[in-house]
């Protein structure tokens, strides 16, 4: 992948894939979100000795691991320089869950509960009263001591799109921009996607094969479905960010004001 093609603010990693600074996003005050400072990611196990001398530049003091306890057994985060490795489950209800290879899961049938409402749901569910969210949040409250970070899971589509919603909202960047950038993964991982339904066709029927394309690749509602959940439980996002995480008024300014420029 070139430069020319590469999108805005994919990293240029040989092992790994979708590692983005969220750096660069224009806020409502007109502020930038500076870059160097905030990182998504998928899984980062394959990282190479150039990724490492690449990532090691940006003096990684986090790196905030979504996964559930058999994702992270299976592909276990690297040692990023002197960064301290946190991995508290987003999906918390998955934590003892064995890590299942996908392959398997097609070939034995186990696909069938793989549906847009599933996605929808686990959408719903994550932003409320979720430990994992309360932890990169409390980092994000103190940010001179806590950033610059990097947020993953294996994707770093689903859990990890939630957390970069979380913190591009409460550094003021407009709902619609946080939506492209949380659409920009099914561009990053589009030859992920693709390796997947190309396997998932060699056990399932056509018919099949086009429902699980249409629940799997990214899309606006379920995004959504995240918003109205915080919404219709807080009525807005600044109440949210009070009673969830304790970020009142002051402590947002704060973070902006370190985090944007």
């Amino acid at each position: 992948m070139t430069n020319q093609l590469m999108p805005i603010g994919l990293l240029p990693l040989e092992g790994v894939f979708n590692f983005r600074d969220m750096g660069g996003y224009r806020t409502e005050d007109g502020r930038t979100v500076k870059k160097g400072l905030l990182f998504r990611a998928a899984e980062l196990t394959g990282l190479t000795p150039e990724d490492h001398r690449i990532l090691e530049a940006y003096n990684l003091r986090h790196v905030f691991d979504y996964r559930n306890r058999g994702e992270a057994e299976q592909k276990p985060d690297p040692q990023i320089g002197q960064a301290v490795n946190i991995r508290i489950p987003a999906n918390a209800a998955a934590e003892d869950a064995p890590s299942l290879d996908l392959e398997k899961i097609f070939a034995s049938g186990l696909h069938n509960p793989l549906s847009e409402n599933m996605l929808h749901n686990l959408y719903a569910a994550l932003p409320i009263r979720n430990d994992s969210y309360k932890k990169l949040m409390e980092l994000l409250s103190n940010p001179e001591a806590n950033l610059p970070l990097v947020q993953h899971c294996a994707g770093g589509r689903d859990r990890t799109g939630v957390g970069s919603m979380l913190i591009l909202l409460t550094l003021g960047v407009p709902y619609e921009t946080v939506l492209e950038d949380y659409l920009l993964s099914n561009v990053t991982l589009e030859k992920f996607h693709r390796q997947l339904f190309d396997m998932a066709a060699r056990y399932v029927s056509a018919e099949e094969l086009r429902k699980i394309e249409a629940a799997m690749l990214l899309q606006e509602v379920y995004l959504k479905a995240t918003l109205d959940s915080i919404i219709g439980e807080y009525e807005s996002f600044d109440r949210y960010l009070l009673e969830e995480f304790g970020i009142d008024e002051a402590a947002k300014k704060r973070i902006q004001d370190y985090c944007l420029e």
